[in-house]
Formats: C-alpha cells, sequence, structure tokens
C-alpha cells in the first residue's frame, strides 16, 4: 500500500513538477485481479482501486491491515464508498450479502463489514471499482445507490464550458454516514473538467467530500 505523509506548505514552493505528482497524483489504480490502495495522513483517507478480471479480489488483497491500521480486518473502525467506473458490470459481496454495480452505479458499505468481495459479470468487459474509505465510528445502513437515486444539483454554464450535474450519491440528503461523502460529476456535451480529484473541506465541522469527475454519457454502439 502506498503511503502519502501531509506535506509542509513552506516546503511545498521548492517542489519540482515531477516532486508534486509523486506526492498528490494518483496513479495506475486499476491493475487486473488487485487491489490498489492509497493511504494519505491527511484525514486518513484510503483510495481504492479493482479491476477484478479473472478472480474474485477480496478488499485487504495485498494489504497489511493489523500493520497499516492495527485492526483485524480493513472495515474494522472505517466506512468506504465504491463507484463502478468499467465497461462492464461487477459484483460487491458484503458480508454474504451481494450488490450487482451497473455503469456509474455507488455502493456505501458501513463500519464493522468483515469481509467485502469483488467480481466482474464479464473477464471480457471487466468492472472498475473507484474507493474511497474514511475513518467511521458506528454503523449505518449498507445500501446500493443507482444514478436515479441520487440527488442532483446542476450547475455552471455552456458559455464558461462548464454546465454539469453533480449527482451526490453518498451524501445526508440520500442517506446517513459517519462523515464520508461522495458524488459524481457529469458534463454536458461541450464542457470540460481539469482532473478527477479528492477534496477535503477545511470549514469547521465540515465533511470530508470526494467527487469522482466522470465524462459525459457513453455513446450509444450501432
Amino acid at each position: 500500500m502506498d503511503i502519502r505523509y501531509s506535506c509542509n506548505q513552506r516546503d511545498f514552493k521548492r517542489y519540482t513538477t515531477e516532486e508534486v505528482r509523486n506526492e498528490f497524483l494518483i496513479t495506475d489504480l486499476y491493475k487486473a485481479d488487485e487491489m490498489v490502495a492509497v493511504y494519505s495522513h491527511v484525514d486518513r483517507m484510503v483510495t481504492l482501486g479493482c479491476m477484478p478480471v479473472n478472480e474474485v479480489v477480496s478488499i485487504d488483497k495485498g494489504i497489511d491491515i493489523w500493520a497499516n491500521f492495527g485492526t483485524h480486518y480493513f472495515l474494522e473502525r472505517r466506512e468506504i464508498g465504491i463507484f463502478n467506473i468499467g465497461d462492464g458490470a461487477g459484483t460487491i459481496t458484503a458480508d454474504g450479502v451481494a450488490y450487482h454495480l451497473g455503469y456509474k452505479d455507488c455502493l456505501y458499505i458501513t463500519q464493522g463489514t468483515k469481509e467485502v468481495t469483488f467480481a466482474s459479470d464479464d473477464t471480457a468487459k471487466p468492472a472498475k471499482f473507484y474507493m474511497v474509505s474514511a475513518p467511521a465510528h458506528c454503523r449505518y445502513e449498507t445500501k446500493l445507490i443507482t444514478l436515479a437515486d441520487a440527488a442532483k444539483r446542476p450547475l455552471g454554464t455552456l458559455e464558461t464550458c462548464n454546465k454539469r450535474t453533480i449527482n451526490q450519491f453518498i451524501h445526508p440528503s440520500v442517506l446517513k454516514t459517519c462523515q464520508l461523502s461522495m458524488g459524481m460529476t457529469a458534463l454536458e456535451p461541450g464542457s470540460n473538467w481539469n482532473t478527477i480529484f479528492f477534496f477535503t473541506s477545511r470549514f469547521p465541522k465540515a465533511r470530508p467530500y470526494s467527487t469522482c469527475a466522470a465524462s459525459r454519457p457513453k455513446p450509444a454502439m450501432l
């Protein structure tokens, strides 16, 4: 598991472009049948990626849970939000309950869930699961949220090339969580976005917020 440490603002001014990328850019999240994890000391957030192809992949594959978190299993003191952003559908099984995720579906898994596994429906079109996990102090309800279930917040204009809809999946208006919120930004044709980013608010009593930016809907196949 890759570990990223907090950055001193005075030292950051002297970083080269390569050093900035090494400290803040997450790449290569999706490797066949692997669980890729990046732990940030900023708010103890963990970003993960999983692309199951030929195997059913466990959430703790390749991660020393005790050494890195001091717990017996990954979600003992954490909660997690998961998007499927792959070409194909997949199934996440949480403590024996299977949840089927199509493209842009989201799953929130509560703190205290012991076993979580990932599988794809089709090896030729594997699912890609993008995940963010945050510390949690109590249990809520594990829940599948589809794009239709998400709260919609339209923003921007075509004139400024940023007309978009923020789809709030893991959000207080949709379901209860300890502190994690996640959304997916859908761009209108002709608009653009800078990157997939991770943002944690610094305002008092604010909730850590991770957003997964998405392009406009895929064109129909003829």
